[in-house]
């Protein structure tokens, strides 16, 4: 039960037979009055469960990016309904405008729309349905929370999408030039041609040299169908905030730009996820769906405060196939952590794939590095040197291993890995 701000009022409009005939016999008589009143409007109130609702799947949304819930309700009473009902959901789905007042006759139904804005990833749920009947004087009202179950599964925002139409300009041009054929085993077959001066001899096709006056090779190109297998850090490490965003969500920005790359160029897409264990996995299911299906799988990861247990993650990878494979490990160039739970593992992965390292940089260390204008300037700008150059000394380990490490900043690092795959394909490396 609820109490309008009639009430209050009409408490207030008691002091007017107080003045007429002050006793506190006529206070509380009119408090006893005004109390009847009340308690008569909340037995006549009608009970709000005679407001049925209903809610239509909300379906699903990237991280930032408008969306609505709407709720269906029908008056099952032969008596009018008027109140007020609140649309609750938990914060970080952005629910505004929840409030909704009501007006319906008997077997009347309206549509209550309540606008959503996620600000972060996973399934952002309703907690329940509030709803106030007034009585008939104004005075009180029933009130009762019911749960209707409703959720909107918030995806990963894939802010890098802008970059893809001009790498798949450029991923259309390679597949067009004939500079990217070469010649060798293990390519795919592409044309024949006249021999020349210089051409292996293995690549003769014998049986059309003899159909031919001329003698006859192959030509080869890249194959289509490779393997790009995504390593998604979600240990402790990617917690780290770069200005105001997780290293993890830019991680999965500068995955997402180069699995719809890699998709379209025809490769296949795996995908796994993990720190202490393995989070989530998926295999390609299509160049269509590959990018929405990998959202997907991101939208419920968070970080967790555990070191990465890079043995198992390598397993995950060994586990998809022994078919060579560009691997790309998303992991924050932290040189402790690198260098003691990465580096005993490489060796299997670099014998069978080619490893890149994609991490996302702070460029506040650049800045706290280039300031010297106070003492404590100058203290902070040798902290900063100091972790540069470990950064450094560890990015020279992994190439010396074979890993090639790009280390740039949020913004950089999608188009930066998106190019540093075109440049291995062309130069059919992959």
């Amino acid at each position: 039960m609820t109490i309008s701000g009639r009430v209050p009022l009409l408490l207030l409009l008691g002091l007017v037979p107080v003045v007429l005939r002050p006793s506190m016999g006529t206070v509380w008589l009119w408090v006893l009055a005004v109390g009847l009143l009340v308690l008569l409007d909340v037995l006549l109130a009608p009970a709000p469960a005679r407001l049925a609702l209903e809610r239509p799947p909300v379906g699903t949304v990237r991280q930032g990016q408008p969306t609505e819930t709407r709720l269906l309700a029908t008056n099952t009473s032969t008596r009018r309904l008027r109140g007020l009902l609140r649309d609750a959901w938990q914060p970080s789905a952005g629910a505004t405008g929840n409030r909704h007042r009501i007006a319906l006759g008997p077997g009347e139904r309206v549509v209550l729309r309540t606008p959503l804005h996620p600000v972060r990833r996973g399934d952002l749920r309703a907690v329940g349905v509030t709803v106030r009947l007034r009585g008939p004087l104004g005075l009180a009202a029933r009130q009762r929370t019911r749960v209707i179950e409703g959720a909107v599964r918030s995806l990963p925002p894939f802010d890098s999408r802008k970059h893809l139409p001009s790498r798949l300009a450029r991923l259309r041009d390679l597949d067009g030039r004939a500079a990217v054929r070469i010649r060798g085993a293990g390519t795919e077959f592409d044309s024949l041609r006249e021999y020349v001066r210089g051409d292996d001899v293995r690549s003769i096709d014998w049986r059309a040299s003899a159909r031919n006056r001329n003698v006859v090779v192959r030509t080869w190109q890249p194959e289509r169908d490779r393997r790009v297998v995504l390593v998604l850090d979600t240990s402790r490490t990617s917690a780290g905030r770069v200005g105001d965003v997780p290293r993890l969500d830019s991680a999965m920005d500068a995955a997402l730009l180069l699995a719809a790359l890699a998709a379209r160029a025809g490769d296949r897409i795996d995908f796994v996820a993990g720190d202490r264990r393995v989070r989530s996995r998926l295999r390609s299911a299509g160049a269509r769906d590959v990018a929405a299906n990998l959202q997907d799988a991101m939208a419920d990861l968070e970080p967790v405060i555990a070191e990465a247990d890079w043995s198992s993650l390598a397993g995950a990878v060994t586990g998809f196939g022994r078919q060579r494979a560009l691997v790309v490990l998303l992991t924050p160039l932290e040189p402790s952590a690198v260098e003691e739970g990465l580096l005993p593992v490489l060796p299997v992965l670099t014998t069978h794939h080619r490893v890149v390292l994609a991490s996302v940089r702070d460029p506040a260390l650049e800045e706290l590095a280039a300031r010297h204008d106070t003492l404590d300037e100058v203290y902070d700008a040798a902290a900063a040197e100091q972790v540069i150059a470990r950064r450094r000394h560890t990015a020279g380990l992994l190439r010396t291993l074979g890993v090639d490490v790009l280390d740039t900043d949020a913004e950089r690092l999608p188009p930066a890995l998106a190019d540093h795959y075109l440049g291995l394909k062309a130069r059919g490396l992959l």
